[in-house]
């Protein structure tokens, strides 16, 4: 596999050559902390879609804040004790292995957020600035199994901290447990100084506009016609080994392409591999290796596998061949996406469900936010294959219809499959 250039390490690099978008943002959430961390203290809400960069912006601005406090000097950030929280197991490798390569960051600048709540009840000290990266998988309620004991751990953090830095994205949140809207963020918030700020440029997908409306509306339960094919390589299957076979000639030429899936084949911690079927299609799940260096999405190994909502979730690929599975149907009638949650494999996801107001509803959002996720890693191409046969047949009725258009034709391809 070659070498690919869009190594997540590389992207989240303080060294990144930034927007002049993200420029700007970067120089805002550094004028807020040197604002309020030495008075009443606040917190910056940096929003925004999947792909839109907002992690990139992230640790530049702390890389940024973490060289202003090293100086001796009487700059308001000098001498300010900060820490970077990030609770996917999978990403905050990548930031560790970011910072020991850079000359301003430090492997013990990143944490999780449970460790740090915990060891600042237990020392008493808190930090002045703190940084959050995908706030929205914040624990909202108790979880001993996680050995957080109190009620809501952003609270814990706004508590422990003079400043949070933090991204949020209610269309990611993936569990009952870390069920939030931006409703409840200010409720939360209370009368705490707050800015909002929106990132909006479309990095990831290099596409037009009409490829993120297309998986908007799904994630809404609506279908409409497909997107041109150029430049962003957008096809549905209906053979999810051909999809596959693409997939790997993609990661021969390019790197970074993987299968993916939806919660809906049974996955269990046992040590034994999990596989998903579909037809002649026949690959296990992921296996997630705490110990590897290198996060899922970027392991040579991965190919050979399917991958999870929780292993790609904040990460690029070139090209994602994605599986709908047994959950995601379609009703004839009203022309609309159906999720069915009891089909769902993810049971953790609705442990809990006595403190949501309507567990119905969450359950199909959650649901909704896994496909988007899924749907809104790569870059280049994104190829579908429904498990469902109705849902299969409207899909491959709209490859039909976008392949007799003679405006739409790809050079070179007259099928969806392989």
């Amino acid at each position: 596999m070659p070498i690919s250039d869009n190594r997540a390490a590389l992207k989240l690099s303080p060294d990144h050559e930034l927007t002049e978008e993200q420029e700007r943002l970067v120089g805002r959430i550094v004028d807020f902390c040197r604002l309020h961390a030495g008075g009443r203290g606040g917190v910056l809400v940096l929003e925004g879609a999947a792909g839109t960069g907002k992690s990139i912006v992230m640790n530049a601005a702390f890389a940024r804040l973490r060289q202003a406090a090293g100086r001796c000097s009487g700059d308001a950030l000098s001498g300010r004790s900060m820490m970077f929280l990030v609770n996917h197991p999978e990403m905050i490798k990548l930031y560790r292995r970011i910072a020991e390569g850079s000359a301003i960051l430090r492997k013990r600048d990143y944490e999780r957020p449970t460790s740090f709540i915990n060891q600042t009840h237990k020392s008493g000290q808190g930090t002045d600035i703190v940084f959050v990266d995908e706030a929205h998988l914040l624990l909202s309620r108790r979880d001993a199994y996680n050995r957080f004991l109190q009620d809501n751990q952003l609270e814990e953090i706004i508590r422990a901290s003079r400043v949070v830095v933090m991204v949020f994205d209610p269309r990611q949140v993936l569990k009952f447990k870390s069920f939030w809207d931006e409703a409840s963020l200010r409720r939360l918030l209370g009368d705490r100084p707050a800015v909002f700020e929106r990132l909006t440029t479309q990095f990831r997908m290099h596409a037009h506009d009409d490829v993120p409306r297309w998986i908007e509306a799904f994630c809404r339960r609506e279908l409409l016609p497909l997107p041109a094919p150029q430049p962003f390589d957008f096809r549905l299957f209906d053979d999810a080994q051909a999809m596959y076979a693409l997939i790997r000639r993609h990661e021969d030429a390019v790197g970074l392409c993987r299968m993916l899936a939806t919660y809906d084949y049974p996955y269990v911690l046992d040590g034994h591999d999990h596989f998903i079927t579909e037809e002649r299609f026949h690959l296990r799940w992921d296996r997630a290796l705490p110990q590897a260096r290198l996060p899922w999405a970027e392991r040579a190994d991965t190919i050979d596998e399917v991958g999870s909502v929780y292993t790609v979730q904040g990460f690029d690929l070139n090209y994602a061949g994605v599986i709908l599975g047994p959950s995601v149907d379609y009703d004839a009638a009203t022309d609309r996406i159906t999720i069915d949650a009891a089909r769902y494999e993810d049971g953790a996801a609705f442990a809990g469900k006595g403190a949501i107001a309507d567990p119905e509803g969450a359950r199909e959002q959650i649901m909704l936010n896994a496909i988007s996720v899924l749907m809104t890693r790569p870059m280049r191409g994104l190829y579908l294959y429904a498990s469902r046969p109705a849902l299969r047949a409207r899909l491959m009725t709209l490859w039909r219809q976008r392949e007799s258009c003679p405006t739409a034709a790809m050079p070179g391809f007259s099928s969806g499959n392989e």
